[in-house]
């Protein structure tokens, strides 16, 4: 057993023994650095509660590597702090281990939706369940609800900087998980505590003309696999960014072609059947045998349909509206149209363009709300309650019907 200051020089160059060896420090009592026969260096501070006839413990703050001499000592000294006050570092760090566990944003959050949003915001409980899902909890994980701070809620409400009513909405929810965590004595102050709540988003009614949308479907086919796809594939579907750039192998069934989005992706929280018309299929035909192990009959089982690496869905959406845009710009250019007719348009308006497009074909405006997995309106409140029909004949007609119209349009 050695003594002297403990330095990054020093502890590199302890040699491992037969046995546990150890170099204490003569700068701060109890803090010492122990080195194993196999020549792991691990820094701890050794301590009595209760005075010098009190058994002698040892408290293990971490490898050397992951901790340097500097940040070691310190932590030695708050340790220190703490047993002068008569508190037990090691029941301390019990305390604390238990907090990461019960007040890790992941798990607080869930008890946060079963215990306040289940019973308290039963109208919009989907929404906001599914926001903290899809957006809050992939964040923040498991971190504790004690150390987000404001800058990491700006930092979230940034990434959401492109879709304006779900950074409102999400802030909402957010807001609220931490009045209730505040309410319950879990934390002392909210970092949400006088923060200004995004702005309302607009109010949008795009639709695009069939002429627009033929671009669109048009300069979709230069980008071609993934992000042409993609856009195709909104047009056809309707569905939401997140829930195509998301969509998995796994949930198709190609035999039925049908589409089921599992519930954890949906905007609302239910699981939606959408039927592929046949233009729907042949876009995933089409991507399953761009691989020599898929040009079989059977399609992939996993992984992700639009997707540029294998590893995860498409993103980068602003990119590719971006490139979108250019490649609609010079298609129009060629053809000498008023380019000024083309108005801004966004990924969603071809959700609204599709839905308007039933409405023309004369599409019952429950089969649309059924193919547009809404709650609202003639599917919400007590008329949802009684009303079972799932309209899955008639989802399937109106697509194909929609599918049979893009067709037209691009003769």
């Amino acid at each position: 057993m050695a003594t002297g200051l403990i330095t990054k020089q020093r502890v590199d160059a302890l040699r491992p023994g037969p046995k546990d060896d150890f170099l204490w420090d003569t700068g701060l009592k109890g803090f010492g650095v122990k080195i194993t026969p196999k020549g792991n260096r691990t820094y701890l501070y050794q301590y009595r509660m209760g005075g010098r006839g009190a058994k002698v413990r040892r408290y293990t703050i971490g490898l050397h590597g992951v901790w340097t001499p500097d940040a070691a000592r310190k932590e030695a000294r708050r340790i220190a702090q703490l047993v002068d006050q008569g508190v037990d570092p090691a029941t301390e760090k019990s305390r604390k281990q238990r907090e990461e566990v019960e007040l890790g944003f992941s798990a607080y959050a869930e008890r946060f939706i079963d215990e306040y949003l289940r019973s308290e915001w039963q109208g919009g409980f989907e929404l906001a369940a599914g926001l903290l899902r899809r957006v809050a909890i992939p964040t923040f994980r498991h971190r504790p609800i004690t150390a987000i701070t404001r800058a990491d809620i700006s930092a979230l409400m940034d990434k959401l900087a492109d879709r304006p009513a779900a950074r409102r909405n999400t802030f909402t929810v957010v807001r609220r998980l931490f009045r209730w965590a505040v309410n319950r004595g879990d934390i002392q102050l909210s970092p949400l505590q006088e923060m200004e709540p995004p702005p309302a988003p607009a109010s949008r009614d795009r639709v695009l003309s069939d002429d627009e949308l033929k671009w669109v479907w048009l300069a979709a086919d230069t980008l071609g696999y993934p992000f042409g796809d993609f856009v195709k594939f909104l047009i056809l579907t309707g569905q939401r960014r997140e829930e195509v750039s998301q969509l998995e192998w796994s949930e198709i069934d190609q035999k039925s072609a049908l589409w089921t989005i599992p519930a954890k992706r949906t905007k609302n929280g239910l699981a939606h059947d959408v039927p592929l018309s046949n233009g729907a299929m042949k876009i995933l035909a089409a991507i399953a045998t761009r691989s020599s192990e898929t040009k079989a009959a059977a399609w992939p089982r996993n992984g992700f349909a639009f997707t540029a690496n294998g590893k995860k869905g498409v993103t980068g959406y602003s990119v590719a509206k971006r490139q979108l845009d250019e490649r609609i710009s010079a298609e129009i250019g060629k053809e000498n149209h008023n380019l000024s007719a083309f108005q801004p348009w966004r990924f969603h308006d071809l959700r609204r363009t599709l839905a308007t497009g039933l409405q023309r074909l004369d599409i019952r405006f429950e089969v649309t709300e059924a193919i547009l997995n809404h709650r609202s309106g003639l599917r919400g409140g007590v008329a949802g309650v009684y009303q079972r029909h799932n309209w899955a004949e008639e989802k399937r007609t109106a697509l194909e019907k929609w599918n049979n119209k893009i067709d037209d349009m691009l003769k």
